[in-house]
């Protein structure tokens, strides 16, 4: 973990935060451990994905240059390499010894080329270099002046470059913060928290009745008994935490001149998933609604439920995301020559031994067990076994849409019941449109042929 003040430096607060994570690098997770079945993880963290969804077209990871700031102890940043292989990756912390176990643990990986420094946040321009992508986790919280930081970020992105950032939120983690002022109140905060204070806060919390407001709000046994010294450090003593609201995120970015993409989890804000009949609202809201941003929609549902620890967000240069087309606009015969992708984080050969599986017992197949993709978390995105059938191919290598359409004649040439011919042009519809879902999700990616959607546009 990494922090600096940035504008209004406070060397006091900066020397305890150093402290924290040199005495205790974070996360704690074993140098051995790998995220290579973690798809979700790597769905986040691979470039390809907030890229998509600005720019509805791929890239080459072997092009990109990603830099991770806050590397901590590096298992983000070697999901970072792992998601996209081939690149440069860069990692930068303000503590040596958590720098010196992220180049320990990329070693160990396969990643020797992996770079690392200590170097603070508004000393990056010294790299000498800039970044398609900079992973910026579980850091901008604790700076002291938001739009400083995302600015220093700003100059060290590529024109067309992402930065991924979140911030803690002020409404669904202020039980944390109030018992943050109680053990500074304690005076557990006034050095660098170690094994005495982390253990007054554990007798404390253990002591307290289960129905006390701040035991109740705060406290997970759980995590106390598996990794205690992490999950006091990280919540209840943690030097320099803040929260923020969306609003605040929207003033910082305009001030910075950053775009805002999307956040990471969008379909978990989707403002409608709070409604018992998204159908049939009261007037003020059916009315209001359709003409609301997508700023405006984030602010509701935060204030309605405020359920996300973490503000996670996709942000760019100004003025660079393009005007695109949504799949179900394209015309027919643009479509034949639309070249579909699988996500890089399901081509795996468990998903696809599991698929074929699926296929020959003829039962529905869930994507979302292995990557959520772009789906709510709480949604599930089953393939029909004719579906996955056809759709099998894009397992090994991107398939033009009408060679799918093909296989889906092939592996159901006539309709079950009246025995009669399967319609192509029936067919072909049936499966723009699964495809077309599935690309709201991020299960499969689309390239469209440049020089026909020209032709089509004029």
């Amino acid at each position: 973990m990494y922090t600096e003040e940035i504008g209004l430096v406070n060397p006091e607060l900066l020397e305890k935060i150093r402290q924290q994570f040199d005495s205790s690098p974070y996360p704690k997770t074993p140098v051995e451990i790998s995220p290579k079945e973690d798809f979700n993880a790597l769905f986040i963290h691979n470039y390809l994905t907030p890229y998509y969804l600005r720019n509805q077209a791929l890239i080459n990871p072997k092009e990109v240059a990603i830099l991770d700031v806050g590397c901590g102890s590096g298992y983000k940043t070697l999901i970072l390499a792992e998601a996209n292989p081939g690149a440069t990756i860069i990692g930068i912390d303000l503590s040596e010894q958590s720098v010196s176990l992220a180049r320990e643990r990329l070693k160990f990986h396969g990643f020797p080329d992996a770079q690392f420094y200590r170097l603070p946040l508004d000393e990056v321009s010294q790299l000498g270099m800039k970044f398609d992508l900079i992973n910026c986790d579980e850091i901008l919280y604790l700076m002291p002046d938001l739009t400083q930081a995302l600015k220093t970020l700003r100059t060290a992105l590529k024109p067309m470059g992402i930065l991924r950032g979140n911030l803690h939120s002020l409404y669904q983690r202020h039980n944390f913060f109030r018992s943050q002022q109680l053990f500074h109140w304690m005076g557990l905060m006034d050095g660098n928290p170690e094994a005495n204070e982390i253990q007054i806060v554990l007798d404390t919390m253990k002591a307290l009745k289960d129905d006390v407001p701040i035991k109740r709000q705060t406290w997970s046994p759980q995590q106390a008994e598996e990794r205690p010294e992490e999950y006091v450090l990280m919540n209840y003593l943690f030097q320099g935490d803040k929260g923020y609201t969306l609003t605040q995120l929207f003033e910082s970015l305009r001030g910075a001149n950053l775009e805002f993409i999307c956040m990471t989890n969008q379909r978990d804000w989707d403002l409608m998933s709070l409604f018992q009949d998204p159908q049939n609202l009261p007037e003020a809201w059916s009315s209001s609604l359709p003409e609301l941003s997508m700023e405006d929609r984030l602010q509701l549902f935060e204030l309605l439920a405020p359920v996300h620890r973490l503000l996670d967000f996709w942000c760019g240069q100004f003025g660079q995301t393009p005007q695109w087309e949504m799949p179900r606009y394209w015309q027919p015969i643009e479509w034949d020559q639309v070249r579909v992708h699988l996500h890089p984080q399901l081509k795996s050969a468990i998903a696809k031994s599991a698929l074929i599986t699926a296929i020959q017992q003829q039962q529905s197949f869930d994507l979302s067990q292995y990557v959520t993709g772009a789906a709510s978390s709480q949604a599930h995105v089953f393939l029909s076994p004719n579906l996955a059938a056809a759709l099998l191919p894009l397992w090994d290598e991107p398939q033009l849409f009408s060679a799918l359409v093909d296989r889906i004649l092939t592996v159901r040439p006539c309709d079950p019941v009246t025995l009669e011919p399967t319609d192509p042009q029936r067919a072909a519809q049936d499966l723009r449109d699964a495809v077309i879902n599935l690309e709201l999700s991020l299960h499969v990616l689309l390239e469209r042929n440049s020089v026909l959607q020209s032709a089509v546009t004029v």
